[in-house]
């Protein structure tokens, strides 16, 4: 591989643009041939900075597919584990999402804007309850501190013994602990099964090293955010780069406008974009992309959905809240990256009662070679079949335009 070093002048095609924010997902390297363990997981977030977790379990939890597309195999409590033992950390960042620790201090500004009141990022209800209702805000984060870590679930059943004091209902205990976790004066873990979260009180969640650094102002932690995001996309327009840690535009364009000046974002020009785009100029411009991965709805790749149309040609909809009847492609659908362009998606169901990794539904991109593509998906879902612990293998149901040539391959498979 080389180092990009593009200038505006000379307009970047597509197809380079597209190995480059590949590469910076990590799809330029193989996966690793051994046990993942930990130091896999932190070069990753080293990379790719955060991972949206997302309740929906239909195949696995979406924060392990992320891990999986570009890991493979691994144990599927890893990244869990790492939650819980201090080295990531959940808050908003893109949606809900796990971060590496170290991140805290620059997220911090927006806990202590939260604090503040009038914090217009967050919806109206929950924005200034400490302040319009602080008696329940300090009884319930006092609960916390005595019982955590506690789940919400577990304050409702206390509710009968404050109501005639604070008012205090099960939704407004809801609302209290969500107002707590914006506002930082509580964290969380998810260390039940079931995925709920479990609040406690940021002494007893985060090491005691990084509590004691101070908060990034308000203008360098948006200045190393929107570094975190161009490091994460190696390349992207400034509403990638704004989407990635969920940033209001009007802050992250005069950002750009600084770290270009000072050399830290070279501006290219990328061929069919009305866009400018900027590139991190560590970024890697790899000759080929050899990847082979089946991308979580919630994947970086294509969250951003202009940006998957932009650079792949893949319009892509989560369909999960689409009536049946409705639906295009199905209702969880992964893409199917190969090489360095998505050529397919499938509608996947882990089955784990009958102990089968279901295709419900399988379809082509335009123009590949069906049997081809069906060849590596086959191999990739008994990868994932496998690291699924679903012993017998996969099914593919005969929905789709791919499905004929994808179930004979499946025939085929071991």
């Amino acid at each position: 591989m080389t180092k990009a070093s593009l200038r505006r002048s000379k307009p970047m095609s597509i197809a380079q643009a597209r190995r480059i924010a590949l590469a910076a997902q990590g799809f330029a390297v193989p996966r690793p041939t051994g046990r993942v363990d930990r130091r896999h997981v932190r070069k990753m977030l080293d990379r790719i900075a955060l991972v949206q977790i997302d309740s929906v379990n239909v195949v696995a939890r979406s924060e392990e597919l992320v891990a999986f597309a570009r890991l493979g195999p691994h144990d599927r409590s890893l990244v869990r584990r790492m939650d819980n033992g201090g080295e990531l950390f959940e808050y908003w960042a893109h949606e809900a999402s796990l971060l590496p620790v170290e991140l805290e201090p620059v997220l911090r500004h927006r806990k202590q804007r939260a604090l503040a009141g009038g914090d217009p990022t967050v919806w109206s209800g929950l924005r200034d309850l400490h302040l319009e209702r602080p008696e329940l805000v300090a009884a319930v984060y006092d609960e916390i501190a005595a019982r955590g870590p506690v789940a919400a679930s577990a304050l409702k059943a206390n509710r009968g013994a404050r109501r005639e004091h604070w008012g205090w209902n099960w939704d407004d205990a809801k609302s209290a602990v969500a107002n707590l976790f914006w506002t930082g004066r509580i964290a969380s873990r998810r260390r039940t099964p079931s995925f709920e979260r479990e609040y406690d009180v940021p002494e007893r969640c985060f090491p005691a090293d990084v509590l004691d650094r101070p908060a990034l102002d308000e203008g360098e932690a948006q200045r190393e955010l929107v570094r975190r995001s161009a490091k994460a996309h190696g390349i992207g327009t400034a509403k990638c780069l704004a989407d990635y840690f969920r940033l209001p535009m009007a802050t992250v364009r005069p950002v750009l406008a600084e770290l270009v000046a000072e050399g830290e974002l070279v501006p290219v020009a990328v061929d069919g974009w009305t866009d400018d785009a900027y590139l991190w100029p560590e970024a890697m411009s790899p000759r080929r992309v050899r990847a082979r991965a089946l991308l979580s709805p919630f994947d970086p790749v294509v969250w951003e959905r202009t940006r998957a149309e932009q650079l792949f040609g893949f319009r892509y909809r989560i369909e999960i809240y689409v009536p049946k009847v409705r639906r295009v492609h199905g209702y969880y659908v992964l893409p199917f990256l190969l090489g360095d362009e998505l050529v397919a998606r499938v509608d996947l169901k882990s089955d784990r009662q009958a102990g089968v990794l279901r295709v419900q539904a399988a379809w082509s991109e335009p123009a590949v070679e069906r049997r081809e593509v069906a060849h590596e998906l086959a191999e990739e879902l008994a990868t994932m079949a496998d690291w699924l612990g679903l012993s017998e293998g996969v099914e593919v149901a005969p929905v789709g335009d791919l499905h004929a040539e994808l179930a004979a391959a499946v025939g085929g498979v071991g």
